[in-house]
Order: C-alpha cells, then sequence, then structure tokens
C-alpha cells in the first residue's frame, strides 16, 4: 500500500506518456486485477479500470458515491467549485453554466475566438489584449500545474503556486464584480456576469466560483484537447488528409463566402471521430475523486463505506477488450457506432457531472480545425509527445514547423 500517510500517491502521479496508462496501472492491473485497493491522496482507495463499474460509480452520484477531492485541494479549486460541491447547490451552479453555454450559442460572434480570449470576452468583457487578460492566463497557466499534483503545501511546488493563483483569481474577478455591482449594472445586454447579477440567485461567493469555473472548463481542458489533436494530426497524414477532404466539401457547398453555421460543424461525422479519437488517445482527464457513501456490492466487487474510490477512464481507453490496436490514433474506428461509444470511452464524464460544455467544445473545435487543416499542414519535433502529469503537457512545448498551403489546392 506504499509509503505511510502518502501510500502510493506519488507512484501513481508518476508522469508518463499520456497516450498510455503509465507504469503504475500497467503492474498493478496485471497483478491485481482491473479493480484494486491501495492508498491514495491518504485515504484508502479503491482504483477502477473497469469501465463498467466507472459508468456505474458516475452514474449513481449521491445514491452510492459523492465528489471526494482531498481537502487540500479545496484550497486550489475554492469550497464552491462545481468540481467539489453536491447535492442541491451542485444543480444550482451547474444550471448557471449550462445557461452559459445556451447563450454563447445564440452569439454570432462566439466561434470567432477561442479559449481564454473567448471565456474573459463573454464572461467579463476583456478583450484579449488587455494586461488584465494576460494577468489571467499566467495564473491559469499556474493553477493547472498544481490541480492534480501533489496537495502537500511546501514553497515553491506546483501546489503552493497554485493555491496562491487561485487566491489571485478571485480577487481579480471579485473586484470586477463588485464594481460592477457599485455601477448598479451596465447599460445594454452586457457580458455573462451582469446577466448573473442581475438574476441576483448567487452570492458574491458563487458567482466568483462559477466564473472560475466556466474558464476552468472553457479554457485548459479545450486549449489541451486541440494541442493533443494538432500532435495527432501530424502523425497520421491519411487521418489529415481524410479530415481535409470533409472540410473542402462541406466548404464548397456553401456559396459565395457563406459562413459556416453551430449546425454545419455539428453535423461532420470525422471531425467529430477526430475529437473523439483525440480524447481516448491523449487523456485530458486521467481519473476523477469520488468517495462511497455506503456500502456498495458491484459484480464480484465491495466497496467499504467511506473508502475513496478512483474511477480511472484512462485504463478503459487502452482496453484491449474494447478497442482493437487501442494505442492507434484512428478516429475511422468511431464511424456508424455512436450508439456504442458511451460503452467504450466516457470523454466527457457522465451522470450528474457529465460535462455541461461537450457540444460546445466540439464545434469549437470543429470551428478551428476547418480554418487550420484547408490552410496549414506541420510537423512536430520529432522527439516531442505528450506526458500525463497527469494533467498533459508536451515534452517539447508542441513547437510545430508550419507550411501555409493554398486552401482548397492540396500544392
Amino acid at each position: 500500500m506504499g509509503w505511510p500517510i502518502c501510500g502510493e500517491t506519488l507512484a501513481f502521479l508518476k508522469p508518463h506518456k499520456s497516450n498510455s496508462t503509465g507504469s503504475f496501472l500497467q503492474q498493478h492491473c496485471s497483478i491485481y486485477g482491473q479493480v484494486f485497493k491501495s492508498h491514495l491522496f491518504c485515504s484508502p482507495a479503491i482504483v477502477s479500470c473497469d469501465h463498467e463499474l466507472n459508468m456505474f460509480i458516475l452514474q449513481n452520484e449521491e445514491k452510492y458515491f459523492q465528489a471526494s477531492y482531498p481537502k487540500p485541494m479545496h484550497g486550489i479549486l475554492g469550497k464552491l467549485s462545481l468540481l467539489t460541491v453536491s447535492g442541491d447547490l451542485h444543480k444550482k451552479l451547474r444550471n448557471v453554466a449550462v445557461s452559459f453555454i445556451g447563450a454563447s450559442k445564440s452569439t454570432p460572434a462566439f466561434l470567432h475566438s477561442f479559449t481564454i480570449n473567448l471565456m474573459v470576452k463573454h464572461l467579463l468583457s476583456i478583450e484579449p489584449e488587455e494586461p488584465i487578460a494576460f494577468k489571467i492566463l499566467e495564473d491559469f497557466q499556474t493553477f493547472m500545474k498544481g490541480f492534480v499534483s501533489l496537495p502537500v503545501y511546501i514553497p515553491g511546488t506546483h501546489y503552493a503556486n497554485a493555491v496562491k493563483a487561485r487566491a489571485r483569481l478571485s480577487r481579480t474577478v471579485r473586484e470586477i464584480v463588485r464594481e460592477r455591482q457599485h455601477e448598479n449594472m451596465r447599460a445594454g445586454e452586457g457580458d455573462f456576469l451582469d446577466v448573473i447579477l442581475k438574476k441576483r440567485s448567487l452570492s458574491e461567493e458563487e458567482t466568483v466560483s462559477i466564473v472560475l469555473d466556466i474558464m476552468l472548463g472553457g479554457y485548459e481542458t479545450t486549449a489541451t484537447l486541440l494541442a493533443l489533436i494538432v500532435y495527432f494530426l501530424a502523425h497520421a497524414p491519411a487521418v489529415f488528409q481524410k479530415l481535409k477532404e470533409e472540410h473542402r466539401a462541406i466548404r464548397k457547398s456553401k456559396q459565395d463566402e457563406e459562413p459556416l453555421n453551430w449546425e454545419d460543424y455539428q453535423q461532420m461525422e470525422f471531425t467529430n471521430n477526430v475529437i473523439l479519437e483525440a480524447m481516448r488517445c491523449g487523456n485530458v482527464v486521467k481519473f476523477v475523486h469520488r468517495e462511497a457513501i455506503r456500502d456498495v456490492k458491484f459484480k464480484e466487487y465491495l466497496i467499504p463505506s467511506g473508502w475513496k474510490v478512483l474511477p480511472v477512464f484512462t485504463a478503459a481507453h487502452f482496453d484491449l477488450n474494447l478497442h482493437e490496436n487501442p494505442s492507434e490514433f484512428n478516429p475511422s474506428r468511431w464511424t456508424d457506432k455512436a450508439s456504442v461509444i458511451s460503452k467504450r470511452v466516457m470523454p466527457f464524464g457522465g451522470g450528474p457531472r457529465l460535462c455541461p460544455g461537450a457540444e460546445l467544445a466540439k464545434v469549437e473545435i470543429s470551428f478551428f480545425l476547418h480554418h487550420l487543416v484547408l490552410n496549414y499542414r506541420w510537423k512536430t519535433q520529432a522527439d516531442d509527445y505528450p506526458i500525463a502529469y497527469p494533467y498533459v503537457e508536451f515534452r517539447r512545448g508542441l513547437l510545430l514547423e508550419i507550411e501555409r498551403t493554398n486552401g482548397f489546392d492540396d500544392h
């Protein structure tokens, strides 16, 4: 069970290629099977690499399990984060996030900016070139490095730096909230923060927390997935060509310079397959934290009440029983298989905590790919690859050698 107090946490969090399960899971699964006991994050734990059990855990939130992130992580996430709260408060905050997604869909300019630029613009009316936007980006990068690090507060560590970054982000958003309240709202429709404040349904701390949650979900995870797709496409020329042909065809179906709309991007079947396959191979989210709130019996497994439970999505993504040649980046494996996707992967989670921005993220990425593949080709450095810390970063920073093409022409 590992070292006293921290148990096997250090081994569990040991960096490895993100398009693999890593040595810890490989060794433990080969010895103990897909579900095994451990001691992680200062608690006795059940680690599940079984896809059926993982689905059962996520789908039975509040009935048999609840979110249970280590207490030190609350210093990063905040006590009102969507990731940590449960019950009615979770439903209330999630509804706010869902309403942001709905409002974004109806905004014509929404697809013409990306990630952090998009988030701060639509949430807080902050332009990308403003100094405060750079400050928010810097703090978010620091925040993510400590988000899934060993949660021990030692000055200079990723965790300690992330706690400080979270405090700065909270202070920045809180100052904006108070300034808006002092102004007694601005004229016109304003941004999404104005909408939240006008409804007066959230406290100040709840407002700050949901704004940070939306920025986290809309920025970091989407940016990471975009980077993974760019990496995988660089190593799969046949996939790149097929993707380009799909975008070329839909572009030619439009008259003159008519822009593509939301529905056009949603209907790009192969593009959606590329996104799904990149999530399976790249694993933006490796695992989540849960706790059994009563004794749970599932198949031959008994999970004691009070034990931490860690559903590991990565393991199912590379399970030979679920995927043929799982280490291969092959988007075509999902063609005409929409009905079995949830039985093989969980790219956006599941149950009541299913990612509310899943469809938004796919459309946003499809928009990016449309302009990328029709206008550019690129190469990565030979020794570069994604690493799970477990947050995903590239060994060489994903430096690209980019060449502009002639749009529809391959030459």
